[in-house]
């Protein structure tokens, strides 16, 4: 049976005999009156998607455009593991000839070959990356048109830390291994028109002109489909203009055209906009140094968002001692962290939050409703801790002890379906705010406060053996974060790091040491906890290590 291959100069399919060599031919007579596979030259464009992005339909899209203008065509996907894990390929191939008489009707290949690929067309940017780690672009040969927004992947998702690739690499790739790259934010594009990303790119493959199709044929594909016609041809001229517009074509390293690529930043406290820009908030920020002027802004409005300006000033108190010692490094690093720990995420707080009118508004806004009806339904889980922690201490500290005791290691959770758009769901969790006077009361604050005021005393002693161990310890309050487990086992690695490293550092301070090995350890572990659950028993071993050293 003959199997199709690639060739090695170009992408034409050679008919290539299963069995060849003299023991075969006697049993396998040669096939009469064969031809060359095909003669024509043949374009092929991978799209990699992921569910809910509308690659079946872009496929579809393209084939259809194809034989309206009569040129020969294929496309067939191959299903990959949903929901980030692993992408869907929709791979087309299509012959370079119009109408094609019945004997040169080209055979066309089911897979896309590795360096022999005309358009690569991702609807994320993320997926550049995988063709590329694949091996499918090529320098010399591949169109790259993608958007370059991001939906992360499990993988980005699951470490503890910052675990997001860091998109100038991926730009830099796709520059690297492409002839021409075409590279803008698909999706906020489609989203100022009212349509999906997947119209978009259409009309940026279009506009591109890598295929030999007529725009008319793009667009009466999509009429054909009969599904938001409307919407999808406005996506399609959006995207039809941003490709069109580098006609004359960025070359091979060039740095892509279209809308700049977002840097990604981390996302920044959600306070109320009112209590940011109040003036007393303003005029406090200006009595500190310059470098630290927006963080401490921020921050006020933020803690005063969260519980009242006596809160503010118990930040600003803890805060001072750090800015007169005269290390703006370090006063930055503390006033950061400790802003985002006092505004830890309890029960009172997230209440605050869903039960925003700003939070209903930026829905509609997102999904265009605009004044219709909305149903939001929020799924909550709160464990054992959470729920009694919004609670006075002196009122369920015994109970606290025991409910340790009982579950060590996890408590019982209450899951629980709530719409917020209903009068019964949103008054069932807005009432939780009603405890916000009881917070600085509360079990969960008194314990939150204690090991703030054992991170502050850790870092200000260090600050009188060496500036930067003392940074490093500050830096280690990224580990408190998450819920119910997380939250727990997070603040047991923060509490070992802490007891490591100042025991090193009494070490190395009674030896006349530079404190070297102290702040490779705080480093070192603050890292390894933060790269994922599968790093923690090392991260663990390597404190109890340090313990063990004389």
């Amino acid at each position: 049976m003959p199997v199709v291959l690639r060739g090695e100069g170009d992408h034409e399919p050679d008919l290539v005999d299963a069995a060849r060599g003299s023991s075969a031919r006697g049993c396998h007579p040669p096939a009469r009156g064969r031809r060359d596979v095909t003669d024509a030259a043949l374009l092929s464009l991978l799209v990699p998607a992921v569910g809910g992005q509308g690659g079946g339909v872009l496929l579809d899209w393209i084939v259809d455009a194809a034989l309206i203008d009569g040129y020969p065509v294929h496309g067939t996907s191959i299903p990959g593991v949903a929901q980030r894990t692993g992408s869907t390929t929709y791979y087309v191939e299509l012959s370079g000839e119009r109408n094609p008489a019945a004997d040169d009707t080209p055979i066309f290949s089911l897979y896309p070959v590795p360096g022999a690929l005309d358009v690569l067309l991702a609807p994320e940017f993320l997926e550049v990356g995988r063709s590329i780690e694949l091996g499918f672009p090529s320098p010399g040969r591949t169109t790259i048109i993608a958007s370059t927004h991001r939906l992360y992947s499990i993988h980005e998702k699951i470490v503890t830390g910052r675990g997001i690739f860091p998109i100038e690499k991926l730009h830099a790739a796709a520059r690297a291994f492409s002839k021409r790259l075409i590279a803008f934010d698909a999706l906020a594009l489609a989203r100022e028109h009212g349509t999906e990303a997947n119209a978009v790119l259409l009309g940026a493959l279009a506009g591109s002109g890598v295929l030999p199709l007529r725009g008319d044929a793009y667009r009466e594909a999509i009429q054909a489909k009969g599904v938001q016609v409307e919407a999808n041809l406005r996506g399609f001229e959006a995207g039809l203009a941003v490709a069109a517009g580098s006609a004359a074509g960025p070359g091979e390293g060039s740095r892509g055209v279209g809308t700049p690529l977002a840097t990604d930043p981390s996302p920044g406290p959600a306070a109320d906009p009112a209590a940011v820009t109040r003036p007393d908030v303003e005029r406090t920020a200006a009595g500190f140094p310059e470098g630290l002027r927006a963080i401490v802004r921020e921050a006020l409005g933020r803690l005063i968002d969260y519980q009242d300006r006596a809160y503010a000033e118990k930040y600003l108190g803890r805060l001072r001692p750090f800015v007169e010692g005269g290390d703006l490094e370090l006063a930055r690093l503390v006033a950061r962290h400790l802003a985002v720990w006092m505004t830890y995420e309890d029960a009172v707080r997230v209440a605050q939050l869903k039960t925003r009118a700003s939070r209903f508004e930026r829905i509609r806004r997102d999904k265009g409703v605009g004044a219709g009806a909305i149903v939001v339904t929020d799924y909550l889980k709160p464990d054992l801790d959470e729920i009694y922690g919004v609670l006075p201490h002196r009122l369920v500290a015994p109970f606290a002890r025991w409910a340790e005791r009982r579950w060590p290691h996890g408590r019982p959770t209450l899951g629980q379906h709530v719409k917020t758009t209903t009068v019964s769901g949103f008054f069932r969790v807005w009432m939780l705010t009603w405890l916000r006077p009881l917070r600085p009361v509360s079990y969960r604050a008194r314990e939150e406060h204690a090991r703030m005021d054992r991170w502050l005393a850790a870092v200000a002693r260090c600050a009188t053996w060496d500036t930067a161990l003392a940074c490093e310890v500050a830096r280690a309050a990224q580990l408190v974060k998450g819920y119910g487990d997380v939250r727990r086992r997070m603040t047991a690695h923060f509490d070992r790091l802490l007891e490591a490293v100042l025991g090193a550092a009494e070490r190395e301070a009674a030896a006349g040491g530079r404190f070297e090995a102290s702040r490779s350890l705080a480093s070192r572990y603050r890292t390894l906890v933060l790269q994922g659950p599968d790093s923690e028993a090392a991260a663990a071993a390597l404190a109890a290590e340090t313990a063990s050293q004389p």
